[in-house]
């Protein structure tokens, strides 16, 4: 009887454990049997107004471009500028020695100045010989000969006049200017040496680029045309430029002009934007995303652009419904830039979409949404 009662607690340990046991395995089956839904992130639908954007890779360039080269022979005796200056023109940028052209100056007016007293002198022979011609003291043919002289020395004069101008011409080439406003580039020639006006070399002494305003050059497919002239018809048409991953604006420009010819080959349009670039953050050569603002499309149904799947059968949406599931709802869609797009058919303002968790839905999947800020 004793042994019986020392056993008896022992008994009751066991058997509670086996309560317990048993109580967590059908209480786990229980849990287990709940429907749980598939976590969702959702988006509400918003009226709001959408530019209406064509787009594409554009380059920027400057919107002119000199090689600065030299126009005479001779020595660059200096040069004036420093690399990456900013330059107006007409600003002295080198200089050649201008000696030899000055000589040439100077012999070329000297003989104008001889050929001044030869014309002086043979304009008084020929009053002479008028004079003797008008008392029979000289003949006709003496005073042809004479007036011809006169005419021959007047035209050697025309002669001078331009042999001056050239030397002069030549003279003013050895200081070399800038032809118009911009940044000059790296020197490509140093003080020195000898430049040649007949030099091919593509870089000159030096290149100036305008690059304020500057140009962003870039193609669309050539069925936007008659859109984009219409709209150039209506007024003046903006043009952003975007950095390569399409985060940053570096710049807002107008739209100059379309090219005059569409390429056959690629069966595009290059047009050509403008911009001020006041704060320099286009750069010559940079490749850059062009939008094109052709519109606004006004009070347009929005939804974020992941929302939007695709299928064999066309576009569609996972809508939340009041019974916390989801029905697939098929779409048409305007615009899409990637981060919003416009939905023309297939929603009703105040829809709810799933933007996060598609991937394990199916049409009538009860969903748990994860974000309670998206559903307010």
């Amino acid at each position: 009887m004793d042994a019986a009662l020392r056993l008896f607690p022992d008994f009751c340990r066991v058997a509670s454990v086996v309560l317990l046991a048993g109580a967590g395995l059908f209480g786990g089956s229980a849990l287990a049997q709940q429907p749980t839904g598939v976590p969702v992130t959702i988006a509400p639908t918003v009226r709001r107004d959408v530019p209406i954007l064509l787009r594409n890779i554009g380059a920027v360039q400057p919107f002119q471009a000199v090689v600065v080269r030299s126009r005479v022979d001779g020595t660059l005796d200096q040069v004036l500028f420093t690399e990456g200056q900013d330059v107006k023109r007409g600003d002295r940028l080198a200089l050649i020695d201008p000696r030899p052209y000055a000589a040439v100056l100077a012999q070329a007016q000297a003989k104008k100045a001889y050929d001044l007293v030869q014309l002086e002198n043979a304009r008084r022979d020929l009053a002479r010989t008028q004079s003797l011609v008008r008392n029979d003291f000289a003949s006709r043919q003496q005073l042809d000969t004479q007036t011809a002289a006169v005419g021959q020395i007047s035209a050697t004069l025309l002669g001078d006049d331009a042999t001056i101008a050239a030397a002069q011409l030549n003279l003013d080439y050895c200081t070399i200017t800038a032809p118009i406003d911009g940044r000059v580039g790296l020197r490509q020639v140093d003080a020195g040496n000898i430049v040649h006006a007949n030099d091919t070399s593509p870089l000159g002494i030096v290149t100036i680029a305008q690059i304020h305003p500057i140009a962003v050059v870039y193609t669309l497919p050539q069925d936007t045309l008659p859109r984009i002239q219409k709209a150039m018809a209506d007024g003046r048409l903006t043009v952003l430029a975007y950095t390569s991953d399409d985060r940053n604006l570096l710049g807002t420009g107008a739209l100059l002009t379309t090219d005059n010819a569409i390429d056959s080959t690629t069966g595009t349009i290059k047009l050509k934007a403008v911009f001020p670039n006041q704060d320099n953050r286009l750069w010559p050569g940079q490749f850059v995303n062009a939008r094109l603002q052709l519109e606004v499309a006004k009070n347009a149904l929005v939804v974020p652009s992941v929302a939007v799947q695709r299928s064999q059968t066309g576009l569609y949406v996972f809508v939340l419904k009041p019974d916390s599931t989801v029905a697939v709802q098929p779409v048409e869609i305007g615009q899409n830039d990637g981060t919003s797009t416009i939905v023309t058919k297939g929603l009703e303002d105040g829809s709810k979409v799933v933007v996060n968790g598609m991937s394990r839905l199916q049409n009538g999947s009860r969903v748990a949404v994860t974000d309670p800020k998206s559903a307010s």
